[in-house]
Parts: structure tokens; sequence; C-alpha cells
């Protein structure tokens, strides 16, 4: 094998994973994952660690596989990231950590993200101790929500021995972890679960049923329940929509519900009693990791999937795999399409869905070029279920029942720097909650600069 081109990884063939929920991509074996580390130069300056998000030992980590050294690959990644066979899955490393690796100029970048799944394989397989902490200090810290931004400040505070408690309003640990990433990419009860365990090894203590502004107060925890600090990572689940005529018709959903509905409440599962309306045709409408997802599982389900976008396939934000893989498993492109109209019958019924070509202009304030409606060139498209994939944004309970804390107009939460650090004393925010919508690893990243800047607060 040329030292230029990655090893190839396994995956179920497309014909045969659009009819299940089990994990596309197969993961290296030892052998494997030995040679692919094995084309990583560790550089002197390795340019891949300044675009990790959580600053990862990289060439660290992959020494130790290529050695076969796979517990001490472990404990190198445990010493940065709580989630590491979850970022092998879902994070964007050709954006990130592989866009740098040296191997990517002339050829292909060593695959870190597999390597790092690999990693995190291995640690659950082999049920490597990752729990050391330093000694209980006595004091006690509230993070609001489990997903990615708050389990990595629990994991990071628990491990400089404070005493910290998760507030979860789901029934279920994991955040979009468990409710937003689809089964096919990102296993639960395997995979979320074990890094969630990983977590409450280190003494974290995890509360779910609390909706945090119903339940309890951000007020009353630290009043009366003598909480001294409080992060908030509790994400951005409020979907987003177009506003236009027919949107609250029978069979319109946003990619959020439609998803959670799957995942959590295990929907594609037979003999489970969640209700979920997969119709013969599905459109689901946005281009991103999300939209992907989504239309991925109305395959799953029996459906036609077409994806519905104003720009072309080149300006579509989700990641080139999952596109790569959507298309492979017959998910149709209807890409420079605008909807404008959701169509309905006498019941209420969604029954199509009335579109207008688009063509690009001018960039924008992203870059990208500006869609441009054509002139009389409406048609429509039959469709019986339409999914929005239109991004999402933080709920505003929290704000609204906690005195003090700034939001923007976007209702995000207002943090004064990348700590975290809001208007409320003693109250750190990150992750969509203060993003709006972003990645697993960006959530982390927020989470982990949070718990630093807590620590150092509470010491003084």
């Amino acid at each position: 094998m040329s030292k230029m081109n990655r090893v190839k990884i396994a995956e179920q063939e497309p014909k045969i994973r659009a009819t299940n929920f089990e994990e596309v991509c197969l993961g290296y074996t030892e052998d494997e994952a030995v040679e692919e580390a094995a084309r990583c130069l560790n550089c002197k300056n390795p340019k891949c660690v300044t675009k990790c998000p959580v600053a990862i030992d990289i060439p660290g980590f992959i020494q130790h596989v290529k050695n076969r050294e796979f517990e001490e690959a472990v404990k190198v990644i445990a010493k940065y990231s709580a989630l590491p066979a979850v970022c092998g899955r879902v994070c964007p490393q050709e954006t990130q950590c592989e866009s740098k690796c040296i191997l990517g100029i002339k050829g292909e970048a060593v695959a870190i993200g597999k390597l790092e799944r690999f990693v995190g394989d291995y640690s659950r397989v082999h049920n490597v101790d990752i729990s050391q902490t330093k000694s209980k200090n006595g004091k006690k810290v509230a993070v609001i929500g489990s997903g990615p931004a708050g389990l990595t400040c629990a994991g990071d505070l628990a491990k400089d021995g404070y005493d910290v408690t998760i507030f979860e309003a789901l029934h279920e640990a994991g955040g979009v972890l468990v409710y937003g990433i689809p089964e096919f990419r990102l296993p639960k009860g395997t995979v979320v679960k074990h890094e969630v365990e990983n977590v409450i090894k280190l003494g974290v203590k995890i509360e779910t049923n609390v909706i945090v502004g119903r339940t309890v107060t951000i007020n009353q925890l630290m009043e009366e329940e003598d909480f001294v600090a409080v992060f908030i990572g509790s994400g951005a689940g409020l979907p987003m929509f177009m506003g236009i005529p027919g949107e609250n018709l029978n069979g319109v959903f946003s990619a959020n519900e439609y998803l959670t509905r799957n995942n959590l409440m295990k929907a594609y599962k037979e003999g489970y009693r969640t209700p979920i309306r997969t119709g013969s045709k599905v459109a689901v409408v946005g281009g991103g990791n999300v939209a992907m997802d989504a239309v991925r599982t109305a395959v799953r389900l029996g459906a036609e999937g077409h994806i519905v976008y104003r720009r072309s396939e080149s300006e579509l934000p989700a990641r080139a795999e999952e596109v790569h893989h959507a298309k492979e498993e017959g998910v149709i492109m209807d890409l420079l399409v605008n909807p404008i109209e959701i169509l309905g019958d006498d019941a209420g019924n969604v029954i199509g869905m009335n579109c207008i070509k688009m063509e690009l202009g001018e960039p924008d304030a992203s870059g990208r070029r500006r869609p441009i409606a054509i002139k009389g060139s409406e048609f429509v498209i039959d469709v019986d279920t339409v999914i929005m994939s239109l991004g999402t944004s933080p709920n505003p309970l929290i704000a609204s029942t906690t005195e003090g804390l700034e939001i923007n107009k976007w209702k995000c939460i207002v943090a004064e720097d990348e700590t975290g650090l809001t208007s409320k004393k003693n109250v750190y925010a990150g992750g969509d909650a203060v993003s709006g919508a972003a990645t697993v690893i960006l959530a982390m990243e927020a989470g982990k600069k949070a718990a630093k800047a807590i620590n150092e607060m509470l010491a003084n």
C-alpha cells in the first residue's frame, strides 16, 4: 500500500444498509488501525492538533496505536475528550484535524477520525479504566443538559474534584447524541451509553426528567441547593420553519421531532408503540447533516427520500461523507429548488409541495452564492410527508425563568467571552445554547473551556 493512500474501511453495502438501522461504517480491525497509524509522520509541529477544538495529542495517541499500545492510546485521548467513540463517528474531521495533515497535500490525510473511533471502541470492548480524579473538594457545580457540552464540562470538573450533578430534561442522558443522530451513524445502546457511563464513573450524578425553568430554577439550585456555579449546556432544540402555507398540515414534521421519535422513542423498531408517520414519498427541506439524517431515516422506513435544497450540491453544508452515503442509498437530490407552499387534501393531509426553481447569484454574507427564484418556474413535487430541517434555536425557557441572564435576538444566551461566562454571576453557558446549532465537537470545546474557567474561578 502506498503511504499516500488510506487503509480502506469496511462499510455495509448500500442496498442492504438502506433497509436496516445497523451502523453503516464497520470500523478498523486492529491490524488495519496499526497499518493506518503507521502512515502518520509524527510531525514535530503537528498542525492537526491546532485544528482540533479540544486539542487532542493526535500524534501521541496515533503512535501508541502504531505500536499496538492500545490502552495507552485510550489514556492519551482521555486526557482531552470524554467522547472519543462519538467524535470518531460524527465529527467533521475533514475540515478540522485532517485538513491540516501534511499527507493530505499530495495524497490522503491520515484517517484521524477513524483511528479515534477505533481507540474509543477498544476502550469500551476492553473496559479500560479512565476514572481517575483528584480528591473531592466539597464544592457543588450544576450542569444543565447532558449533551456533548454538558458531559464534557461535567467530566472535566469531576476530574478536578468537584461534586457535579447534571440535570437532563429528557428521560435518557446524552442530549443530541441520543435524540438527534440516527442509530446507523451513532449506536445508542453501546457507544453513547458507554461514554455516558464513563462520565458517571468519574463521580458525576445525572438526574433525568428535570426541566430547568419548570421543575427547578437556576436561582433555586444556587440559593437553596448550594450549587456554587452553574453551566448551561441545554442545546438548541427549538425547530425553525419557513412560514409558508401548509406547514400545519398532517404529515409535516420538524427534523427534530422526526428524529427524536425514531431515535429516543425507538419508533423505527417493530413492537414499539411510538407513532411515526412516514409515507411513501418524503421530502426533507434543507441540506445539512440533520437533513441527511432525516432523509436516510425515511429511506430505511420504506419511503422514497428527497432532499430539497435551494442551492447546488457544492454548497450543501452536510459532510461530504453523509451526502455520499445518502446518494448511495438512493436519496434523490432536488437541488436549486425552494418550497413555496405545502399542498393538502380536504382531510388536511399532505399531498404535494409546490416549489420554484432557483439560480445562484452573487455571494451573500456567508460567502455562498445567493439563491434567486426563477420567475415562472413553479412545479409540484408529489410527496405525502414533508420534514423541515432548517436549523434550530435554543428553547427560551431557561433564560425567561432566570433573572439577570442576557439573551440576544436569536434567543441564544449571551456569553461575555470564550469561557462562556454569562451576565449572571457564577453562571456559564456553552454549546448550541450560546452559538445556535453547531457540531458536537464545538459544543465539547465550549464545555471544556467553561470547566477550566469555573475551576479557576472557584479555586481563587
